[in-house]
């Protein structure tokens, strides 16, 4: 599928299966060098990091602990930039690894204010992994451990990532047609 409708828009495939997944392996041999024997826990932002979680997680060779969070940082329909809450994170990291797997980073703010949120339980180390960041988009620094693709600030849907919750099943990346 070249052009696919979401809703009342139209997108075009942006990035294949094929080369989201080569990048997604990459990254998943990085992690491994990195933190194999820490036996880490990978903190999943819900909603649209699932895909994207489930695949790099099936790619490491080691020992480690999932779970699933979410961000509550909108009023309606608009993103404060604060975060207010973080739903779902129950389990101890004082002195782990935490590797916070994300889907996209854009202004980097909601990232930012979940890492201060999540340094004052005392992990060991976190660390950060994207499957896309807006390099020209950020508005704060933020230290990227892994990414897969640093991508332009073009409205993306597939592989998790929606526009207006529907999209998500799309195995691709497809970005809006203007």
């Amino acid at each position: 599928m070249e052009i696919v409708e979401v809703k009342d828009k139209k997108f075009s495939l942006f990035l294949s299966q094929d080369k989201i997944k080569e990048q997604v392996k990459r990254m998943a041999s990085e992690i491994s060098a990195d933190i194999a024997g820490k036996h880490p826990l990978f903190l999943v932002i819900l909603n649209g990091s699932f895909i994207f979680a489930a695949d790099l997680l099936r790619e490491l060779d080691f020992p480690c602990e999932v779970t699933f969070t979410r961000v509550a940082s909108y009023e309606g329909t608009t993103s404060t930039g604060k975060v207010k809450e973080l739903i779902g994170l129950n389990e101890n990291i004082e002195g782990r690894t935490v590797v916070i797997v994300e889907d996209i980073i854009d202004s980097g703010v909601t990232m930012c204010e979940l890492l201060k949120i999540l340094a004052k339980k005392n992990p060991a180390d976190i660390r950060v992994a994207s499957l896309f960041v807006k390099p020209d988009n950020l508005k704060v620094e933020l230290d990227i451990h892994y990414r897969c693709f640093n991508i332009a600030n073009d409205f993306i849907v597939g592989y998790g990532l929606d526009y207006d919750q529907e999209g998500r099943n799309l195995p691709g990346i497809y970005k809006i047609v203007e």
